[in-house]
């Protein structure tokens, strides 16, 4: 299927994409507030600078978008028909990096979730996993 934006149109769509603050993190920052923890955001001196980190846990939720991500079976996460080597290149580099700050993480004695996007919307499990994480269940 070909794209049926101009470069210039998906490049301007691609700028508006964000790092920080999206959606589904905001959500489960919510989530964790209203659940009476509290936390720190984006430590830059932890590899990765990863989402949510609650320090007197010793625990870091990572909120990862499907598409970026590259989530295993997830509808969201299918990669585009045009220009295929660069997005390969670029979603590949994005899973290598993901991985490799996962473990660096627990090399440093952190424990670490990964909430993916497309979990967001059912907040009810959501919210279960969160618990089993924090609570150590």
């Amino acid at each position: 299927m070909l794209d049926i934006l101009t470069a210039e149109e998906r490049s301007a769509r691609m700028r508006l994409v964000r790092s920080k603050d999206t959606k589904p993190e905001m959500a489960v920052r919510s989530l964790l507030h209203g659940l009476g923890y509290r936390f720190r955001l984006h430590r830059r001196d932890l590899p990765g600078a990863p989402d949510i980190v609650l320090p007197r846990h010793g625990k870091i939720v990572l909120v990862n978008g499907c598409f970026w991500h590259c989530h295993k079976g997830c509808s969201r996460a299918t990669r585009p028909a045009n220009n295929r080597e660069w997005w390969a290149e670029r979603l590949d580099g994005n899973v290598w990096r993901d991985r490799r700050n996962r473990e660096r993480l627990r090399q440093l004695g952190w424990k670490v979730l990964v909430v993916w996007e497309c979990e967001v919307a059912r907040q009810d499990r959501l919210r279960r996993k969160l618990l089993r994480f924090l609570e150590g269940c």
